[in-house]
């Protein structure tokens, strides 16, 4: 199923598969933030090491990859109720024209992934035509 992406400013950051059909929650959470430097979004990746984190660019999208692996000595244990999921996750975003994609950066400390995304110079759209 291909999804066309928007360029509206208005949808930078959006999901990209907010429009199609996906789980009630998701894999996992992120705030997104702004100030005058750039983004910064910052994702729950509680119990993952860093090496089963990647982080991509393609086509102005932003995908976090992550995998949660189970614990193979506690699989012998009779278990009441598991809630925390494991597996691989992923989950992407629209990024758009307003990022600098040479900048941006990501660092990981106590369970959380926080990327930062600088805001890229303003593309001037205005061209003056000379009449002959």
């Amino acid at each position: 199923m291909l999804v066309q992406l928007s360029k509206d400013p208005l949808r930078l950051f959006d999901d990209i598969w907010s429009s199609a059909q996906q789980p009630s929650a998701p894999a996992f959470k992120v705030d997104i933030s702004e100030d005058e430097i750039g983004f910064h979004l910052d994702a729950e990746l509680p119990g993952i090491d860093k090496e089963n984190i990647a982080l991509n660019i393609e086509d102005d999208v932003l995908t976090i990859r992550a995998e949660r692996k189970v614990e193979t000595e506690e699989s012998k244990k009779n278990y009441h109720r598991i809630e925390r999921s494991s597996g691989s996750f992923s989950r992407s975003f629209n990024l758009g024209e307003m990022i600098s994609q040479e900048g941006i950066g990501a660092e990981f400390k106590n369970g959380i992934l926080h990327v930062t995304l600088p805001k890229a110079a303003p593309i001037k759209k205005k061209k003056e035509i000379s009449i002959s």
